[in-house]
């Protein structure tokens, strides 16, 4: 354990981060996982929308580059279109 203040602080401050980023993510792969699943089906479209919501939500949070961000939600809808043909 460090023995400064602002050490100290930085540690607390980089758990609750952590935490935070954590559950960004793990919010964001699962909706990614329900459009995996729902390719196909009639409810892929809805799913696809919240997914793109969730990844937005995690680049305006820092979690994802908005690169990174691009990549999955083109990759997505690719893949429903691609399953609607």
């Amino acid at each position: 354990m460090a023995n400064i203040k602002s050490a100290q602080k930085r540690i607390r401050v980089a758990a609750k981060r952590q935490a935070r980023n954590k559950h960004v993510k793990s919010t964001t792969k699962t909706a990614i996982k329900k459009v995996v699943a729902a390719v196909g089906t009639s409810e892929a479209n809805e799913m696809l929308v919240q997914a793109i919501v969730a990844i937005d939500k995690a680049v305006v949070k820092g979690v994802y580059h908005k690169n990174t961000a691009a990549r999955k939600k083109s990759r997505l809808t690719k893949m429903i279109n691609k399953a609607a043909v």
